[in-house]
This record gives C-alpha cells, structure tokens and sequence, in this order.
C-alpha cells in the first residue's frame, strides 16, 4: 500500500503540473469546447493554470517526503474533491458539460477516497520497511 501510494503521489502531482502549464500555453484552445469564450475568461484560464501547476508541485513534494505525510495528502485531496463537488454544482445548475469533462468530474470524485484510504499507509509502514520504497528522486 505504501508503494501505491508513492506512485499515484506522484502520477498525481506530475499530471497535475502537466495539465496546469498545458492550461498557460493554450488558454482558451486547452478547454475542449471553450475555443471562442473570449479573452476573459483566456486570462482567467491561464492563471488557473499557473495554480493548477502549484497544486502539482504540492504534490510531488508530498511525495518526496519520508515517509510521506498523511496530513497533506489528506488535504490536497479535499481540493481535488471540492473541484469535483464544483463540477457537480455546474452540472445541477448549467446542465451536462462537454463529454470530457464529465470524465474529469469521474477522476475527481473518485480518485480522493483512494488517496484518502491510502493516505497513511507510508506512517504506518516500520522504519525498516520503508527503505523499500523508492523515492522517486
């Protein structure tokens, strides 16, 4: 378990950083099906981005943490799931988005009780044993 959670902090982090400079370079043309939303919302959609990327690089620092704190990984998780909450609102009050969005909002609610059950399996692994575990540096 304690791998597990290593690899998806990571994967987790790195795609995060991925996904948020792919949202700074492209602005609107980065939201399938935003394309003519206009320069307001390109702006706010870069800057997004730049956060989104922070986010990420929250992550990969939780993950090169030892052992991996639970605390953190908790939290960031509850902001990965309050995006999800957010889609949901979104969709109750705008109707169903895009096709791809609606499998972000599945990723989002989902992948946060997976962290959150995970969460302290590094603390709860014995000193000896989280040698094993490689740092990913």
């Amino acid at each position: 378990m304690a791998r597990a959670l290593r690899v998806l902090t990571q994967l987790m982090g790195w795609s995060c950083v991925l996904i948020g400079l792919y949202h700074v370079a492209l602005g609107n043309a980065a939201i399938p099906g935003a394309g003519s939303a206009g320069t307001t919302v390109d702006s706010w959609g870069r800057f997004m981005g730049a956060g989104f990327t922070g986010y990420g690089l929250a992550w990969i620092w939780a993950a090169r943490q030892r052992p991996i704190p639970a605390r953190v990984v908790r939290w960031l998780a509850g902001v990965f799931l309050l995006g999800g909450v957010g889609r949901l609102i979104s969709l109750a009050v705008h109707g169903w988005p895009q096709w791809f969005q609606i499998a972000l909002a599945v990723i989002e609610l989902g992948l946060p009780p997976v962290f959150l059950w995970l969460a302290d399996a590094e603390e709860r692994t014995p000193r000896g044993d989280a040698a094993a575990v490689p740092a990913g540096r």
